[in-house]
């Protein structure tokens, strides 16, 4: 009699459950690939998260790269994630620059962001963020205290580093593009209202984000430094976060092929995305000197702000 119904238990187990065929055809059913050969009953409602390792939470961010957009926010967050007590958000979560986004609220947000241990800081990034008029107002309504993250580069080559993502961008969706000269210079004159030289305008953001957060909470890290020589800007980091130093130059080597530096970390070596470090076009001398002229006094006055000067031209 137990044998008659172990057997009728498993046929109907077999009836039930979703064969992977059906999985792989797109059926709307969700089997976590463990169980492909179970013979149980497909969970309809979607896997379930894998449980958190003991002793994690998702917090809220206690930094924050703000920025600024081709600015080099990607190498920095990966290279900072070398770090042990650091947990990096994985995507960039514009929660503070879009509306649609921040209307969801603190705990959408907060969602989003890594499982860490209580000794650990957690980290997101999102470039949007410096050149948004609201994101500096939000993140102090969060957290007035946070420690602030902005990398910059060269403003003039930041612009050119913008066009060319976009250009790729556009390439690679078959939709037409432009030369730079097209976009840089309208009627014969600068075209300054390029989002791409708007983004450059490091000043005029600043300015912004100084109203609600005191300098010394802003750390601004060296782009064109970071790319050359990333050890030494990553310890100042360091030690703006209160980090115990972990990082290392065996952490870092130089990829000939790619022409910048590497991560080597955990026994694994990993290079930036391809998308990144690709190589600019070349730009009409005369629009260039345009935009260095036109760039030149808004570095001024960031310098200024700042109260530090940076290997501009």
């Amino acid at each position: 009699m137990a044998c008659f119904l172990a057997s009728a238990f498993l046929l109907v187990l077999q009836t039930y459950a979703a064969p992977p065929e059906l999985v792989q055809a797109g059926f709307g059913i969700t089997l976590d690939p463990m169980d492909l050969g179970a013979g149980l009953p497909a969970n309809v409602s979607g896997d379930l998260p894998p449980s958190p390792p003991p002793g994690t939470s998702k917090r809220a961010p206690q930094s924050i790269i703000i920025g600024v957009r081709k600015g080099g926010t990607r190498a920095l967050l990966e290279m900072l994630d070398i770090h042990p007590e650091v947990a990096a958000a994985a995507t960039e979560v514009h929660f503070f620059d879009w509306d649609e986004n921040y209307a969801k609220g603190f705990e959408w947000y907060r969602e989003l962001m890594p499982y860490s241990y209580p000794h650990q800081i957690t980290v997101e990034k999102t470039p949007g963020y410096f050149t948004s008029a609201l994101a500096p107002e939000r993140i102090r309504a969060m957290n007035s205290s946070i420690k602030l993250l902005l990398i910059l580069r060269d403003p003039t080559e930041r612009v050119i580093s913008d066009y060319t993502q976009v250009y790729f961008n556009r390439l690679e969706n078959h939709k037409p593009v432009q030369a730079i000269e097209n976009l840089l210079v309208r009627n014969g004159a600068l075209n300054t209202r390029y989002k791409a030289i708007q983004r450059s305008l490091y000043d005029i953001h600043m300015r912004n984000w100084l109203r609600h957060f005191p300098l010394e909470q802003i750390h601004i890290v060296d782009g064109d430094t970071l790319i050359r020589n990333p050890l030494p800007e990553l310890q100042k980091v360091e030690r703006f976060l209160n980090l115990p130093p972990r990082i290392v130059s065996s952490n870092f080597y130089f990829n000939q092929t790619k022409g910048f530096y590497c991560i080597r970390s955990d026994g694994r070596e990993r290079c930036l995305h391809e998308s990144k470090g690709r190589p600019h076009p070349a730009v009409n001398s005369t629009v260039l000197q345009q935009l260095r002229s036109y760039l030149r006094e808004h570095n001024r006055t960031f310098y200024r702000l700042v109260k530090r000067t940076f290997d501009w031209q």
